[in-house]
């Protein structure tokens, strides 16, 4: 395994998938190309991938490509107030379409419910924790949420974290933060402006950083991120090779609970900016979703919670003994918008459709659900306020600059 590093100039790239015949074979000693953001918790998911799929195939060679995206060079301000979506994915993905990696691996969170033509999720790992957790300064008591002292600061780059302290605990003084988790933790530990910090319990324990963690939060007090805790592999749609490589290392619970996620964000319209958040689990053969959408103050909020029993579903089956569907299939998926939007993306080609139609339909049932009890407004205000906002962004550096002039 090497590791090389590759640049992009994305701004004028037109996202359009040129198909290409792939002329791999099984059980021949192939090098596969694997795209992956430069971080070292990026590196350290994409090792673990790598890790994953050479104990399956000890034959292949997995070789990292590594690049900085957009959200990696915007470090001055809170994900939502950027504008854009894609901030930590489209460079990986033009990487893809130009055929200069064969797949890559993101946090799934940060992959859209949509992706561009030709290109799917092609295997979700299984899912590590979930949950989030408050991380406090060195010296500070606290041991928990409750247990800060009024007017205390915490730290976050969430609008759904946000709100939900903020009803939560409006004793609190929640602040954006910005940059990786070493960024973050040396802003808690030497900047002084942070008592705490909010942070995915995931990503601090693949860092190894598992005694920093001051409280892991229940996700009943403090729901968590669409897919936060499970890994993407996504690839060419029509490149049958990498998906059966995939297919073995891919996770069917944590597929499924995810599948239902974002099919619940998508018919939301949700994205990081605004407050949705989410707790799946399956037990036995039982999916259960529970969702909710806030306002940006926390102040107005919608819950629900749906389930259903997974037909065809038995705890611990991979189906990565199904066959595969024919190549021309893969074409299809990647010529049909439809097909390319079922399943919010994730192809899966080795798991029944049945269950990811099951999976895909609760998530549609809940955001329904919340919808009929008043999401929509709180959604379309709450995504007004940010788009406000982000004018205010713009004009404010506009007049910086002309000043600077």
């Amino acid at each position: 395994m090497s590791s090389q590093p590759i640049g992009h100039d994305v701004a004028d790239t037109p996202m359009k998938f040129h198909y290409q015949e792939h002329q791999h074979e099984r059980g021949a000693k192939n090098i596969f190309r694997v795209g992956s953001r430069n971080s070292q918790l990026a590196l350290i998911q994409t090792k673990k991938v790598i890790e994953l799929l050479s104990e399956k195939f000890p034959e292949h060679e997995f070789d990292i490509v590594s690049m900085t995206t957009t959200g990696d060079n915007i470090i001055d301000k809170a994900l939502w107030k950027i504008g854009e979506k894609s901030l930590f994915t489209k460079e990986l993905e033009i990487a893809l379409i130009e055929n200069k990696v064969d797949f890559v691996v993101h946090s799934l969170k940060d992959v859209p419910t949509e992706l561009p033509e030709g290109l799917a999720v092609g295997a979700i790992i299984k899912r590590d924790d979930s949950r989030d957790a408050l991380v406090v300064r060195k010296g500070c008591a606290a041991t928990s949420l409750d247990t800060l002292s009024n007017g205390s600061t915490v730290g976050t780059s969430s609008l759904r974290r946000t709100a939900q302290l903020k009803k939560l605990y409006p004793n609190l003084k929640i602040l954006d933060v910005r940059g990786n988790l070493n960024t973050r933790l040396r802003k808690l530990d030497e900047d002084g402006v942070f008592d705490s910090l909010i942070l995915a319990t995931a990503g601090l324990q693949r860092l190894g950083w598992h005694s920093r963690i001051t409280q892991i939060i229940p996700p009943e007090e403090l729901m968590y991120a669409v897919g936060q805790g499970a890994m993407a592999v996504e690839c060419r749609a029509d490149d049958i090779v990498t998906l059966d490589l995939l297919a073995l290392v891919n996770d069917l619970e944590t597929s499924l609970m995810c599948i239902a996620e974002r099919a619940f964000l998508r018919k939301l319209e949700g994205g990081c900016s605004v407050p949705v958040a989410v707790n799946c689990s399956i037990q036995k053969n039982e999916l259960r979703l529970a969702g909710a959408v806030y306002s940006l103050d926390g102040s107005e909020q919608v819950k629900g919670e749906v389930s259903l029993i997974l037909e065809g579903y038995e705890a611990g089956d991979s189906f990565d003994h199904v066959q595969r569907p024919h190549h021309q299939q893969h074409r299809r998926y990647c010529k049909s918008k439809h097909d390319r939007d079922r399943y919010v993306a994730v192809l899966l080609p080795g798991v029944p459709s049945s269950l990811k139609s099951q999976a895909e339909q609760l998530g549609l049932r809940l955001a329904d659900e919340l919808k009929s009890r008043g999401a929509d407004p709180i959604l379309i205000e709450a995504k007004r306020q940010a788009a406000e906002d982000i004018l205010k962004q713009k004009e404010s550096r506009d007049n910086m600059k002309k000043q600077a002039k």
